[in-house]
C-alpha cells in the first residue's frame, strides 16, 4: 500500500492498514519534521513496529540530508529479531513495487555471548565470562606474543577480521544476529567485531537499550553515530528504570572479600613487571601525567572494564600524583577497601548523600574526593599495562572502582544506602551497600543531546506527561492513540468485593487477611470454571504469591482449581519459568486448559505474549512497589525536590503502567479478545483508572467498575458468548481495517483525527 504524508511517499508492506497505524505514522512524521523528541503511545497488538519502520525508512530514503540513520532500541533478543523480520518484509515489498530493494545496510547487534562463533568460547553461557575469554584471545599484547610464539592461543576469527575484515566493504543487506554469525563464519571474520565496525556505516541499527543507556557500553559502540539520527526506544514504559539500573552499583560483603584477592593479584603482577620490564610502568606513569584523555585512546578490542560516565572536566585533568604510580594506586584502593569493610559492619540502616559519604571517607581514612574520581579509568589503564587476560576475575575490584568514581563525581541524584539485614528477613545478616541512582536523566541525557530526534514509544505510557518530567527533556509532541475495533473485544472488569461482600484488595495492610485471600481464590476458581483455555494471574510480588498459595492449599482452593485447569507458576529461576511456560502452552493447545501464576514486574509480565486462547483472561491486584525501601524513598524525595512530583502521583503512575503492561499480555492483535480482571477495590477510584492507557479506559463501563465475584462471572459468560461468534474480515473493513480507497475517504480522515489525543 502506498501512502502519502505531506509529499512523503511511504510504502506500507500490507494490503490493509489499521487506522491507528496511519495516525501513528502521521504523528511520527510531524516529530521528525520538527527535528525534536516525542512520546507516542499506541495500543498493544496494532502493528507499531511495521508503522515505525515504514515511515522512517521512507524518510531516510527521501530526505537523506535531514536524517541519515535509524537506531532502533528494544529490550530482548526475540524483539530485536522481530524488528529485523519486519525490515526483511519491507525490503521484499520495495523490491516488488519499485524493482529494487531498500539498498541499505541494516543489522542487529548484540553481546559477544550471542554472536561468538569460536568453537570453545561460544559454549559458555555467562556473558561476563565470554567477554573475558574473548579479551584473553584478542588483546593486543596476546597478539604481539603470538608473533613470536605460535603456541599462544588466539581467536582465528578475530585475526581474520583484523587482517582483512576492517577494510572489507560490508554488503548492503539486512542481517539478523544469525545472519551476521553465518556471514562471519563464511568470511572467517568475528561476527561481534564485524558488527561493531559495521554499525558506524549502517543505515539502520537494531540493538538493546544498553548500547545507548549504559555508559560503559555506549562509550564503545554508539559514541560515533551522527547527530542527524533518529533513536527509537520501543516498549519504553520502563526506560527510567533501565537508566537508573545502568548507573547504580551494589556491593556486598562477598564483593569486598574477592577485592582482597584481586589486590593481592595486582601486587604480584606489578612485582613481576618490575623485575622484567620496569620501563613499561614508567611509560604508563608519564602518560598519566599528560591526563586521561590521551591515556584513554585505545584500540576497539581493549574496551575491558569499561567506565561509568566521567565528566569532561575530569578527562582534561592530569591524574593525581598519589595514584599515578602503580604500587601507590593499589595501596590507595586497598585503603579504600578497608574503609568499605568497616562501613559494611554497620548494625543499622544508613542512608546518606554522596557528599556526606565522602566527608566520612575523608575524616576516617584521609582519602580526598579527587583521586577517587579517577579510580575506574586508572584501574583500566593498569589492567592494560599489566597485560592481564583473566578479566572476569577482576570484576569485584572493577566494581569497587566504578563505585568510587560515581560517588565522587555526582553530588546530586544519588544516594548511598547501607542495609545490614535481608530486606524481608530482618534477623538474617546480609550487609549490602548500594549507590542508588535516583535521577534517570543522567544516563539518557547524552542521548537527547547527541541525536536530533528520540522517539519514546510503547503501548502503556499513560500518563504521558510523566516521562518528560522524570527523564528531564522537552518533547515536541506527546500523543496517545485509541484502538478501533469492529467488535467490543476488550472486557475490563473491576472486581471490588467477594460474594461475602468483603472488599478485595492487595493493600499491604490486608495481605494477611484470610478472607481477602479466600475471595481471591474463589474469584480465580470461578473464572477457571467459566473461561476456556488459558488464564494468567499476576500477583504484586513473589512473597505475596507464595503466601497466598500456601493459604489456598489450606483452604482447599488449589485442589478445586486442579479439577478444571492445570497450574503453572513463575519462579525467579529463568530456566524453571521457561519450562513452566512451555507446559502451559501445551496444556492450552491440548484443550486441558491451564492457569499461569506470575508476578508483575517479572519476566512474564514484560516479554511474554499470551495471544488468543493462551490468555483469554488476566487478573491481579495493584502492583505497588515496596514503599518502605530506602532506595525508593530516596528516589521519591529526589523527584519531589527536583521535579515537584508528589510521592503518591509517582507511586500510582508506576503501579498503573505495570498493571496495564500485565493486562496487555492478553490482547496481541485485533482478532484477539480478552477479559481483564482488575481485582482490587482501589481500581474503581478515578485517580487510579485515569492513569490507565486510554485504549483500556474507554472500554471500562461504569456498570462494571464495582463488581462482586458472581457479578463479574456473569459479565464474563455473556462476553464469551458474544466473542464465540466468528469475526469476518468484511466486518472489520471500514472500521478497524482499511483499504487504500477507504483511507482516502473524507469521513475516515475526520474519524482518524478524533482518535488522536495530543498534549
Amino acid at each position: 500500500m502506498k501512502l502519502n504524508f505531506d509529499e512523503l511517499e511511504v510504502l506500507f508492506p500490507y494490503e490493509y492498514i489499521y487506522p491507528e497505524q496511519y495516525s501513528y505514522m502521521r504523528e511520527l512524521k510531524s516529530s521528525l519534521d520538527a527535528k525534536g523528541h516525542c512520546v507516542l503511545e499506541m495500543p498493544s497488538g496494532t502493528g507499531k513496529t511495521a508503522s515505525l519502520l515504514s515511515l522512517i525508512v521512507a524518510y531516510l530514503r527521501t530526505y537523506p540530508e535531514s536524517l541519515s540513520k535509524l537506531i532502533y532500541c528494544s529490550r530482548t533478543i526475540p524483539e530485536i529479531e522481530k524488528v529485523v523480520e519486519e525490515l526483511k518484509q519491507l525490503d521484499e515489498y520495495y523490491l516488488k513495487e519499485t524493482g529494487q530493494g531498500l539498498n541499505m545496510l541494516c543489522l542487529a547487534l548484540s553481546s559477544r555471548k550471542n554472536l561468538c562463533i569460536h568453537p570453545e568460547v561460544s559454549k559458555i553461557r555467562e556473558g561476563k565470562v565470554v567477554d573475558a575469554r574473548c579479551y584473553a584471545l584478542t588483546a593486543p599484547h596476546v597478539l604481539e606474543r603470538y608473533k613470536f610464539d605460535n603456541s599462544v592461543p588466539i581467536c582465528n576469527y578475530y585475526m581474520g577480521w583484523d587482517s582483512a575484515g576492517r577494510d572489507d566493504p560490508f554488503p548492503k543487506k539486512i542481517l539478523s544476529l544469525d545472519d551476521l554469525k553465518e556471514y562471519g563464519s563464511f568470511k572467517s571474520y568475528c561476527p561481534y567485531y564485524l558488527g561493531r565496525k559495521a554499525v558506524e556505516a549502517a543505515n539502520i541499527v537494531v540493538f538493546s537499550y544498553h548500547y545507548l543507556l549504559d555508559p560503559k557500553i555506549a562509550e564503545v559502540v554508539s559514541s560515533k553515530f551522527p547527530r542527524n539520527s533518529v533513536v527509537v526506544f520501543d516498549e519504553a514504559h520502563n526506560i527510567d528504570n533501565v537508566c537508573i539500573e545502568s548507573m547504580s552499583v551494589t556491593i556486598t560483603r562477598r564483593t569486598l572479600e574477592r577485592c582482597d584477592a584481586n589486590i593481592e593479584s595486582l601486587n604480584k603482577e606489578i612485582g613481576k613487571i618490575k623485575d622484567v620490564d620496569s620501563d613499561r610502568l614508567q611509560r604508563e606513569y608519564e602518560e598519566l601525567v599528560e591526563g586521561l584523555k590521551e591515556a584513554a585512546i585505545i584500540r576497539d578490542n581493549e574496551a575491558a572494564l569499561a567506565n561509568p560516565i566521567i565528566p569532561q572536566a575530569v578527562l582534561d585533568e592530569a591524574v593525581p600524583g598519589n595514584i599515578r604510580n602503580a604500587v601507590h594506586f593499589v595501596a590507595f584502593v586497598k585503603r579504600f577497601l578497608e574503609y568499605m569493610k568497616v562501613r559494611l559492619k554497620s548494625r543499622h540502616v544508613v542512608s546518606e548523600s554522596p557528599p556526606a559519604f565522602l566527608a566520612d571517607v575523608q575524616s576516617r581514612v584521609c582519602i580526598d574526593r579527587k583521586p577517587l574520581r579517577f579510580c575506574a579509568e586508572r584501574l583500566r589503564r593498569m589492567v592494560r599495562t599489566l597485560q592481564l587476560t583473566d578479566l572476569d576475575n577482576f570484576q569485584p575490584v572493577s566494581l569497587l572502582c566504578n563505585f568510587a568514581t560515581l560517588v565522587s563525581s555526582y553530588a546530586n541524584g544519588f544516594t548511598v544506602v547501607i542495609e545490614p539485614w535481608e530486606p524481608h528477613a530482618p534477623t538474617v545478616s546480609n550487609p549490602i551497600l548500594r549507590l542508588a541512582c535516583a535521577d534517570a536523566s543522567i544516563a539518557i541525557k547524552p542521548v537527547f543531546q547527541q541525536f536530533q530526534s528520540v522517539v519514546i514509544t510503547s503501548g502503556t505510557l499513560s500518563p504521558l506527561d510523566m516521562y518528560p518530567k522524570i527523564l528531564d527533556f522537552r518533547p515536541v509532541l506527546m500523543t496517545s492513540l485509541t484502538m478501533s475495533l469492529a467488535r467490543n473485544s476488550i472486557c475490563p472488569l473491576i472486581v471490588a468485593k467477594g460474594n461475602d461482600q468483603v472488599a478485595i484488595t492487595s493493600k499491604f495492610e490486608a495481605r494477611e487477611d484470610s478472607s481477602v485471600m479466600r475471595n481471591y481464590g474463589n474469584l480465580l476458581l470461578e473464572l477457571a470454571r467459566s473461561v476456556p483455555d488459558g488464564i494468567v494471574c499476576f500477583f504484586v510480588s513473589y512473597i505475596y504469591m507464595e503466601t497466598i498459595m500456601a493459604r489456598w492449599y489450606e483452604q482447599g482452593i488449589i485442589d478445586s482449581l486442579l479439577r478444571y485447569k492445570l497450574i503453572f507458576i513463575e519462579t525467579q529461576d529463568a530456566a524453571e519459568t521457561s519450562l513452566a511456560l512451555f507446559n502451559f502452552h501445551r496444556a492450552c493447545e491440548t484443550g486441558r486448559g491451564a492457569v499461569f501464576l506470575s508476578v508483575a514486574r517479572g519476566k512474564v509480565s514484560e516479554g511474554i505474549d499470551f495471544a488468543h486462547h493462551l490468555g483469554r483472561c488476566v487478573m491481579f491486584g495493584i502492583p505497588y512497589v515496596y514503599t518502605q525501601s530506602r532506595i525508593l524513598r530516596a528516589r521519591l524525595e529526589f523527584l519531589r525536590e527536583r521535579f515537584n512530583i508528589r510521592e503518591n502521583d509517582f507511586l500510582t503512575f508506576d503501579a498503573m503502567r505495570h498493571a496495564a503492561q500485565c493486562v496487555g499480555r492478553a490482547m496481541r492483535n485485533k482478532s484477539d479478545y480478552g477479559i481483564m480482571v482488575f481485582a482490587d477495590k482501589r481500581f474503581s477510584r478515578n485517580d487510579k483508572r485515569n492513569k490507565l492507557p486510554r485504549w483500556i479506559q474507554e472500554h471500562i463501563e461504569e456498570a462494571n467498575s464495582n463488581l462482586s465475584t458472581d457479578e463479574a462471572i456473569h459479565v464474563c459468560k455473556r462476553f464469551l458468548k458474544l466473542m464465540a461468534q466468528p469475526l469476518r474480515k468484511e466486518d472489520q473493513l471500514g472500521v478497524s481495517l482499511l483499504t487504500h480507497s477507504q483511507l482516502q475517504a473524507d469521513e475516515t480522515q475526520r474519524r482518524l483525527k478524533s482518535t488522536v489525543y495530543t498534549r
